[in-house]
C-alpha cells in the first residue's frame, strides 16, 4: 500500500481506526492477527552441526581414514591417537572460529526496543513499542526514537534524522499533504520509519506496519537472506585441499601398484599408504592459516581496524574496489559553514565539523571578525535565531539539536561570539518556529543597547521566501533599497553557492517598534532587511582525500554510493578526488536492468538517492566484472550491501550496530584513512602467508619423494608415520609462525592488487617447491643408504628423519623471500624465526635424547659424527637456493 499517496482521513479509514487511536479490545485483535512489533530472528545452526562441519575435508577423510588403518590393521594405537589428536585439534580451531555467532538480528532488536507514547480511546498512554499494531496512533517529539512506520497527520515543527535509513545526511522536515506518484524512502515526507530519530518539533502520526514489514524489517530480511560470498583465502584454501586430496590418493595408488609389482605384504602396503597420506597432507596449514590472520587481526587491530571475521584479514589485501558511503565516511558527518555572502562581498570560513576553531578569509586574506559590523550582525542572526547548543569537553564537541543550525552557531562561536553571553543580552521574547509552509524561523530580541520598548527580529530561512519578504538590504552597515538588480544579484550568487553543494539559507532581521508580545508574519513580511547569504555542507575528511590518492596508486578504484542530492554528491567527489565518471541517480538506477548496469558501471563513479537494495545491485553489478568488492558504511541501510560485499567495513563510533554487525571489520576511528592501513597489512599478510604455505609444501613433498624413492629402490622407509607428524606440526609449526610474521620488504601499496586468480599457490611456487623437495630427498635417501648397512635400520631412520628435520631449518631462512638474498633481509630482521629454529633444534634434541620420546618417535642417539653430517648435508639446501638468488632471482615468478 502506497500511503504517502493517501490523505491522513483515508488512511484512518484503511486502517479502521480514528484520531483518538484503537480501543484496547480492537488492539489486542489486531496484536493476534500481525504479531508482535519485533524483528524476527533467523533459526541459528546447532553447535554439534557447526562443530561436525569442520570434519567435511577432503584431507580430513584420509587422515581418519590413516588412523582406523594404524588401529585396526597395522595395530599401532599409539600412531593413530597421534593422528586423531592433530584431526581434532584442527577441527576445535576450526570450531572456535565459525561459532562466532551472527548477531546482526540481536543488533537490530536492540536498536528497535523501546517504549511508545499512543493514544488508545482518546487516552495518552506508554507502552511497549512491541505492542503497537497497524492503526495505532503514535505521539512523537523531539529526541524519540520512531516505533514503527507509520504515515503523519499532524505536525508542528516536525524534523527526522534518517540517515541510517537514507543516508540523506540533514534531517527531513515532514508535512502531512499528500505525495503524488511513487516515491523513495528518502523522499516520503510524509512518513516516518522504524529506528529514525525526531531532531525537532513533534507529530501525530497513524502505524502502518510493524515488525518485519518495516523498512528496517524489510532490510532485515534482505541480511537473513544473503549469504557472504567465500573470501579469496576460502577458495584457496579449499582449492588446495581438494589438490592435495586428489594428489594424495594418485600416490597412495601408484605406490600399492609398487608395492604388488615388488611382492609388499598386505600391512606393508597398509604402512606404504598411511605414510604417504601422513606425508603429503600439511596437518599445519589450517593452524597456520588460523594463527598468521589471528595475530595480524591485532596488528591491524593496533592501526584501528577492528577484524571480525579472520578470513577478512587477508581478504583486504585482495580489494580491487571500495564502493563507500559518503556520510559520516568519506565526509565528517557534521554540517559546517563554509561561506557569507554580504552584498558583494564572499567570505570563506575555514575549519571542518563542530570544533570551534578557524579564520575568516576575504580574498585570501585573513579578517578580524570584530572588526566587521555587517559579519558580527550575520553571526549573531546564526547564534541566537537557533535552538542548538554545542556541549564541549576538552578536544570533544557534542551538538544538541539540528546539524544545520550546529554548523550557524560553530561559525559565530570561531568569531568568538558565545551563545550564552549574547543570550543574556539579547534574551528571546518571542519566536515562530521553522515549518516547511513558512520555511523560515525568527525570534525576537531586545535591541542591542537597551532601547526601551524596541526590539529586533532575527530571521534565518530558505533564500527565495527571506528575499520575497526583505524590503530593503544592508550594505556597509547602511539599510538600502532592494531593487530588482540586487535582487538578480542575490539570486545568482544562489544558484552559484548551490552549484557548489552548499545549502545556502538567507539571514535577516526586522526592527519592531513597538516589541510585541508575539511575533507573527505580518511584522516581518516586507518589512525584512537582508543582511546575506550562509552556505553550509558536511566537508570531505581530510585524511579521506589522502587516502583516496594511495588507493589510486594502489590501484584501488574507489566510488561513492549516498542517499544525498546528486549535485552534493558530485561536488564533494570532486573535492575528495574521486577519479571522473558518471553520476546515477537512484530513480536512473532503477530504469537498468542488471546487465545494462553490469556494461556501464566501470564509467560511473557516483550514486545518489539510493536505497539500500540498489547498493546491493551496484556490489552484485561490481562483483560481476570481476572486482573483489569492499563496502563501507555506518547505517541500517548498509547491513545488506555489506553482508554481500567480499568486505564489509562498518563505522565504530557512528555506525549502528545493524552495519557493525553485518561487517567483516570495523574501523575504530570511523576514518577512511584507516582502510588503507587495513590493505596494506593485508598485503603483506597474504605475502606472509605464501611463505608459509611454500615452508610447509616444500617439506611434504620432500618428505613423500623420499619415500618414493626408497619405494622404488626397494629399502626400508627412511622414517615412519608418526616421525612425519613430527616434523610436520612441530619442527615446521615452531618456525611458520614467524614466517607468518616477517616484516614487510618493501612499499606494497607501490604495487597493483594481485588477480583474482592469483592464488597462494602459483606455477612459480611449484616449480620452487619440486626444486627444493628434490633435492632434500635425494640426499636424505643417499645419506639413509649410505647409513643403513653401516649402523642398522634403528639408527639410520634416525639420522634421515633428523636430516629431514634440519633441512626445515635452513629452508625457513630460504623461505623468507622467493628472490632476496638473506644477507640483504638482514639475517637478524626477523629475530622470531631465529627463536623458531632455536627452539625447533631444542625439540629435536628431545626427541633423539629423552627416553620416553625415543620410545614415541622410534629414535636412538646420536653422536657427534652424526650430527655433523646431517648439517653439513642439509646446509647445502640454504648455499644452493643463496646461489639461485644470486644469478637468476625471478626464475620462480611465473603466475605470481
Amino acid at each position: 500500500m502506497r500511503w504517502h499517496n493517501l490523505a491522513g482521513e483515508e488512511v484512518l479509514s484503511i486502517l479502521n481506526s480514528s484520531r483518538s487511536g484503537l480501543s484496547e479490545e480492537k488492539a489486542r485483535e489486531l496484536l493476534q492477527q500481525y504479531g508482535p512489533n519485533e524483528l524476527k530472528e533467523k533459526g541459528k545452526t546447532p553447535a554439534i552441526i557447526v562443530f561436525l562441519r569442520q570434519f567435511a575435508s577432503p584431507l580430513i577423510y584420509i587422515l581418519l581414514i590413516a588412523a582406523v588403518i594404524e588401529l585396526a590393521v597395522i595395530h599401532k594405537p599409539t600412531d593413530a591417537a597421534v593422528i586423531l589428536a592433530v584431526v581434532t585439534v584442527n577441527s576445535i580451531i576450526g570450531f572456535v572460529q565459525e561459532s562466532r555467532a551472527e548477531r546482526a538480528m540481536e543488533a537490530l532488536k536492540r536498536l528497535t526496543v523501546l517504549r511508545a507514547k499512543v493514544l488508545r480511546q482518546g487516552v495518552v498512554t506508554k507502552i511497549s513499542a512491541s505492542h503497537l499494531v497497524p492503526g495505532d496512533v503514535i505521539l512523537l517529539e523531539a529526541g524519540d526514537k520512531i516505533p514503527a512506520d507509520a504515515r503523519l497527520i499532524e505536525v508542528a515543527n516536525l524534523s527526522v534524522d534518517e540517515s541510517i535509513l537514507t543516508g540523506e545526511s540533514v534531517p527531513v522536515e515532514k508535512f502531512i499533504g499528500v505525495i503524488e506518484g511513487e516515491a523513495t524512502v528518502a523522499d516520503m515526507g510524509n512518513m516516518v520509519h522504524m529506528g529514525c530519530a525526531v531532531v525537532n518539533g513533534r507529530g501525530v502520526a497513524l502505524v502502518t506496519a510493524t515488525g518485519m514489514n518495516t523498512e528496517i524489517g524489510k532490510i532485515t530480511t534482505q541480511v537473513q537472506e544473503i549469504k557472504p560470498p567465500p573470501t579469496p583465502l576460502q577458495r584457496n584454501v579449499a582449492w588446495l585441499g581438494r589438490y592435495i586430496g586428489v594428489l594424495v590418493l594418485g600416490i597412495i595408488g601408484v605406490l600399492i601398484l609398487i608395492g604388488v609389482i615388488k611382492g609388499y605384504s598386505f600391512e606393508e602396503m597398509f604402512t606404504l599408504a598411511v605414510a604417504a597420506a601422513v606425508s603429503a597432507i600439511p596437518e599445519g596449514l589450517p593452524v597456520m592459516v588460523t594463527v598468521v590472520l589471528a595475530i595480524g587481526m591485532r596488528r591491524m587491530a593496533q592501526r584501528h581496524s577492528l577484524i571480525r571475521k579472520l578470513t577478512a584479514v587477508e581478504t583486504m589485501g585482495a580489494v580491487t574496489a571500495i564502493c563507500s558511503d559518503k556520510t559520516g565516511t568519506l565526509t565528517g558527518g557534521e554540517m559546517t559553514l563554509r561561506q557569507i555572502y554580504l552584498s558583494g562581498r564572499t567570505i570563506e570560513i575555514t575549519g571542518a565539523g563542530y570544533r570551534p576553531e578557524g579564520e575568516f578569509l576575504e580574498n585570501g586574506q585573513k579578517l578580524d571578525p570584530r572588526k566587521e559590523e555587517g559579519l558580527l550582525l550575520a553571526l549573531r542572526i546564526c547564534a541566537l535565531c537557533n535552538d542548538s547548543t554545542l556541549k564541549s569537553d576538552g578536544d570533544r564537541h557534542q551538538l544538541l539539536g539540528d546539524p544545520t543550525e550546529g554548523a550557524l552557531l560553530v561559525a559565530a562561536l570561531k568569531a568568538g561570539l558565545d551563545q550564552k553571553t549574547l543570550q543574556e543580552g539579547q534574551p528571546r521574547l518571542a519566536e515562530l518556529p521553522f515549518s516547511s509552509e513558512k520555511r523560515y524561523m525568527a525570534t525576537l530580541h531586545p535591541c542591542q543597547g537597551g532601547k526601551h520598548g524596541q526590539a529586533v527580529a532575527y530571521v534565518k530561512g530558505s533564500v527565495d521566501r527571506v528575499l520575497a519578504m526583505s524590503r530593503r538590504i544592508l550594505e556597509n552597515g547602511i539599510a538600502q533599497e532592494m531593487t530588482s538588480e540586487k535582487m538578480a544579484e542575490i539570486e545568482e550568487k544562489n544558484v552559484e553557492m548551490g552549484s557548489k553543494a552548499l545549502r545556502v539559507m538567507a539571514l535577516a532581521y526586522a526592527e519592531c517598534a513597538p516589541a510585541p508580545e508575539q511575533l507573527s508574519h505580518e511584522h516581518l513580511d516586507g518589512n525584512l532587511i537582508l543582511v546575506g547569504l550562509v552556505g553550509m555542507i558536511d566537508p570531505p575528511r581530510q585524511e579521506a582525500k589522502r587516502a583516496i590518492a594511495d588507493c589510486k596508486r594502489a590501484g584501488i578504484r574507489v566510488m561513492m554510493i549516498t542517499g544525498d542530492q546528486k549535485v552534493t554528491a558530485v561536488a564533494i567527489a570532486d573535492e575528495l578526488g574521486l577519479p571522473p565518471g558518471e553520476a546515477v541517480t537512484g530513480l536512473e538506477l532503477t530504469q537498468m536492468s542488471d546487465e545494462e548496469l553490469s556494461d556501464r558501471i566501470e564509467g560511473i563513479s557516483v550514486f545518489a538517492r539510493v536505497e539500500p537494495i540498489q547498493k546491493l545491485r551496484i556490489v552484485n553489478a561490481m562483483k560481476s566484472r570481476g572486482y573483489t568488492v569492499a563496502v563501507t558504511g555506518d547505517g541500517v541501510n548498509d547491513g545488506p550491501a555489506l553482508r554481500a560485499a567480499d568486505i564489509g567495513i562498518a563505522m565504530g563510533i557512528k555506525g549502528t550496530d545493524v552495519a557493525r554487525e553485518a561487517s567483516d571489520m570495523v574501523l575504530t576511528d570511523d576514518n577512511f584513512a584507516s582502510i588503507v592501513a587495513a590493505v596494506e597489512e593485508g598485503r603483506v599478510i597474504f605475502s606472509n602467508i605464501r611463505r608459509s604455505v611454500f615452508y610447509l609444501l616444500s617439506t611434504n613433498v620432500g618428505e613423500l619423494f623420499t619415500w618414493i624413492l626408497a619405494v622404488v629402490a626397494g629399502i626400508p622407509l627412511p622414517v615412519v608415520a608418526v616421525q612425519i607428524l613430527w616434523i610436520n606440526l612441530v619442527t615446521d609449526g615452531v618456525c611458520t609462525i614467524p614466517l607468518g610474521l616477517e616484516p614487510k620488504h618493501r612499499n606494497v601499496l607501490e604495487e597493483p592488487p594481485r588477480r583474482k586468480k592469483a592464488g597462494i599457490v602459483y606455477i612459480g611456487m611449484l616449480w620452487r617447491i619440486v626444486f627444493i623437495a628434490l633435492f632434500m630427498s635425494i640426499v636424505t635417501f643417499f645419506v639413509f643408504k649410505w647409513e643403513l648397512p653401516r649402523v642398522g635400520l634403528d639408527e639410520a631412520r634416525t639420522i634421515a628423519f633428523s636430516m629431514l628435520v634440519a633441512f626445515q631449518w635452513f629452508n625457513a631462512l630460504n623461505a623468507r623471500s622467493d628472490q632476496q638474498s638473506l644477507f640483504k633481509l638482514g639475517l637478524c630482521s626477523n629475530r622470531l624465526l631465529l627463536g623458531g629454529i632455536g627452539l625447533a633444534i631444542l625439540l629435536q634434541a628431545m626427541v633423539i635424547y629423552a627416553p620416553p620420546f625415543q620410545k614415541l618417535f622410534y629414535t636412538v642417539p646420536l653422536d657427534p659424527g652424526d650430527w655433523g653430517v646431517v648439517v653439513l648435508m642439509a646446509g647445502g639446501i640454504f648455499v644452493i637456493e643463496e646461489l639461485r638468488k644470486l644469478i637468476v632471482p625471478r626464475i620462480f615468478n611465473r603466475g605470481k
